[in-house]
């Protein structure tokens, strides 16, 4: 589904991403570890041409990113994404946020577009706050609209980068609890994350990265139980604290 080949990226003189060779199979959770400043999110914004990676190869469900904007375009309606903060249009009601792109970009008719917005929402479990702001929800519940919006456009990958960070400790667990639903059913994800017990349960592989290089990769008992690296045994060890 995903493929990165020696991908490269700079800003400026600073090294971002060095020679990241990944591959990411149909249906595949990918959990991405790492401490900050070690390239997760840059890697993850790269696969939907949020960053332009300057050396290297991705190809998204065998589309090639490069500079052709129809091509970014198809790769970006098949690759859903849910940031640290929810992004939602404060002066749209929760169901017009939902609707907007499956209207604009899928072009779908206004009660097509309703009738999918209303599904995801019963999916994450919030169709009852439809017709609130998102400044009358919580931030818990803001994420899983978040989530449900990208669902919206049903992607076949779905990228999250540090979903749970910005939420208090509380929090968290809803949208943990909506992300582990989605991945049983089979959707390919690639998670950036400090949540650790969500990678030991869910995630087919854990990546571990440190500056800019994937330092270690493995399943997740092996990773947790067995790390090969002494920059992976320090991080679990600070994360983990042992």
């Amino acid at each position: 589904m995903i493929r990165l080949v020696g991908l490269n990226k700079w800003y400026g003189s600073y090294h971002a991403l060095r020679d990241i060779d990944l591959t990411v199979r149909r249906g595949e959770r990918i959990v991405v570890a790492g401490p900050s400043g070690s390239g997760k999110s840059t890697m993850i914004r790269c696969i939907n041409r949020l960053e332009q990676h300057e050396k290297g190869q991705i190809v998204v469900d065998g589309i090639e990113l490069t500079d052709d904007l129809r091509k970014i375009d198809e790769v970006r309606r098949e690759v859903g994404m849910v940031f640290q903060h929810f992004n939602l249009f404060p002066h749209l009601t929760i169901l017009e946020n939902c609707m907007l792109a499956p209207l604009w970009v899928r072009k779908l008719p206004r009660k097509e577009a309703e009738e999918i917005a209303m599904h995801y929402l019963a999916r994450v479990r919030i169709p009852e706050q439809a017709n609130k702001y998102p400044g009358q929800l919580s931030g818990g519940q803001q994420q899983r609209v978040a989530i449900a919006r990208a669902l919206c456009m049903r992607p076949k990958v779905m990228l999250f980068d540090e979903p749970t960070s910005a939420l208090d400790p509380e929090m968290v667990k809803e949208v943990l609890d909506t992300m582990v639903s989605l991945a049983e059913e089979g959707m390919t994800m690639v998670c950036v994350t400090h949540e650790m017990g969500f990678a030991r349960q869910v995630a087919d592989r854990v990546i571990f990265m440190d500056q800019g290089e994937i330092i270690e990769e493995g399943d997740p008992a092996g990773f947790f139980d067995n790390p090969r690296h002494d920059r992976t045994r320090l991080f679990l060890s600070q994360i983990l604290g042992h």
